[in-house]
């Protein structure tokens, strides 16, 4: 695995985590594109959806749009990483795990994310989620 990527990603994902919009803005291209499944059908394009959205989650106290307060942790199953020069793709299970005074609850969806080192810098300029659930064809 390509640790100086892995490392990277880890920062990326932690900021978005803990609603750093600073630390979103110093991993992440200012022309980002992305695909949210949950969100829209539609692509996506730039910082601004993100950083309504990670403003609202802090004055809320909340991570990644949760509906309650509780630690939260996430973790990348079946982590992918390929590099080609200076620019990277990363696919993975993100699994969000919250701890509630009802118990922990495990959210989980597929991503892939597309780096690019730039100016000596690693951003991520492309993101695509989907689903992690089985598709409807499997019976």
């Amino acid at each position: 695995m390509d640790k100086e990527v892995h490392e990277f990603l880890l920062k990326h994902l932690q900021g978005i985590m803990t609603n750093d919009i600073a630390s979103y803005h110093e991993t992440t291209a200012e022309d980002l594109t992305l695909y949210e499944w949950w969100v829209t059908p539609h692509r996506l394009d730039g910082l601004p959806f993100h950083e309504f959205m990670m403003t609202s989650n802090a004055e809320r106290g909340s991570v990644f749009g949760a509906e309650e307060k509780g630690r939260t942790r996430f973790d990348l199953a079946n982590l992918h990483i390929q590099r080609y020069g200076d620019t990277a793709i990363a696919s993975y299970t993100l699994l969000i795990s919250t701890a509630l005074a009802s118990g922990v609850t495990v959210a989980a969806h597929n991503e892939s994310r597309v780096m690019v080192k730039l100016d000596g810098s690693w951003k991520v300029v492309h993101v695509h989620k989907s689903p992690a659930y089985s598709a409807p064809h499997i019976g």
